[in-house]
């Protein structure tokens, strides 16, 4: 995932100014203005780093030096020092908190994936580990990267990404053939189709009406290999991508990839994130 500059600082922008409203007004009393700092943000967790542009792209559009000495997606150790920063105190000080909020978020969010991808990895396993769109609001650029660089898929961005028929759509049409058969002859050519189901009877019909992926909603690791076999059954296991989502957890995750299904999609990768503990430490002042 790439954003030219000035549209990542604009989506940063917004970050800090919900964070400093009109000031920072413990900074302003007490740190004189002409006051230079040297700083580094250290890592004091194991895990994956993630969120090294954005930080610097931050440092940047504030007018402060930033020396970064990992790259996104970097396996890193406890007491791993991130990146150097030169530059206006009081600024630094106003934007500490956003910086290290984003930092922590996404670090969390590509930890937990690497670590589960790595789990399915080592049991054997070619299972996709997707995330939802179960995203804090104002983070899904930010969210959706860090699953990326912890080596899990994205799954949909954006609503324009995927045809995905829900239970609310299907509530609505009241039918899943004329439902996949309406969105498919209306789709551009490179959209697929996907339907999600709440059983097996709905899965064999979705796959009969040419959906692209059948997802299914909440289905124990029985269930799920019981609605493979039924594809298999009828021909059509090749036709589709079975991805299966709700329910799925670090503690049952190798179950549901034991069943040969294509993705699992689990919306606590970045809905129930564990921020990395990352810290800002200032080791050096000066006067200009």
């Amino acid at each position: 995932m790439f954003l030219p500059k000035s549209i990542l600082e604009e989506k940063i922008r917004t970050l800090l100014e919900e964070d400093i409203g009109q000031g920072d007004i413990t900074t302003a009393l007490i740190v004189p203005p002409e006051t230079i700092v040297e700083a580094e943000v250290i890592a004091k967790e194991a895990g994956v780093i993630a969120g090294v542009d954005e930080t610097r792209a931050l440092l940047e559009s504030v007018n402060l030096q930033a020396e970064t000495l990992l790259t996104d997606g970097s396996r890193i150790e406890e007491k791993t020092t991130v990146m150097k920063i030169t530059g206006d105190a009081r600024t630094l000080l106003s934007i500490e908190r956003t910086l290290l909020n984003l930092l922590s978020r996404m670090s969390g969010i590509a930890t937990t994936t690497s670590r589960l991808v790595n789990k399915v990895r080592k049991a054997g396993y070619k299972t996709r580990i997707a995330c939802t769109r179960k995203v804090a609001p104002g983070l899904l650029y930010f969210d959706k990267k860090a699953v990326m660089l912890g080596g899990g898929d994205t799954h949909r961005l954006h609503l324009d990404d995927l045809v995905l028929i829900k239970d609310n759509h299907l509530t609505i049409i009241g039918d899943i053939t004329e439902a996949v058969k309406k969105a498919g002859n209306a789709v551009s050519f490179s959209k697929r189709v996907e339907v999600e189901v709440a059983n097996i009877k709905e899965a064999l019909k979705a796959a009969k009406a040419g959906a692209d992926i059948i997802m299914l909603d909440n289905f124990s690791p029985q269930q799920v290999k019981k609605a493979t076999k039924v594809l298999e059954k009828e021909k059509l296991r090749d036709n589709v991508l079975i991805e299966a989502s709700g329910r799925i957890t670090e503690q049952n995750i190798l179950k549901y990839a034991a069943t040969g299904i294509n993705i699992l999609s689990l919306g606590e990768l970045t809905s129930s994130a564990e921020t990395l503990d990352i810290s800002l430490e200032v080791t050096e002042t000066r006067m200009r």
